[in-house]
């Protein structure tokens, strides 16, 4: 899927791009699974901007909205005995969850 969508948050990332999780804290509330932190996948798709959920739900007024992204990850390297080799989970993360690597 093609970058086609229009926002006011400059997009850090776009599909087809190799990124990590990071391994940030849980100071309050995320909804960033811990097994994906840490782990490498790609971009699968832009979808839309808003509060990041730590935020939003502590009602900060200086909260900025962030771009989405929709990462896709092998499932092999989220769970080291995952029986099949071809098989993905995506999830989606704020920008500020993600960083860029390259392969």
């Amino acid at each position: 899927m093609e970058n086609t969508k229009a926002t006011g948050v400059p997009a850090r990332f776009n599909v087809g791009d190799r990124v990590r999780v990071k391994e940030l804290p849980n100071l309050f509330y995320t909804r960033t699974q811990m097994f994906v932190r840490g782990v490498s996948g790609t971009i699968a798709e832009r979808t839309y901007e808003d509060l990041i959920p730590e935020d939003d739900a502590w009602n900060r007024d200086s909260a900025q909205p962030e771009q989405f992204y929709i990462v896709r990850f092998r499932q092999k390297d989220l769970w080291e005995d995952y029986p099949f080799e071809g098989d993905t989970l995506q999830s989606e993360f704020p920008d500020r969850w993600l960083e860029p690597i390259s392969d």
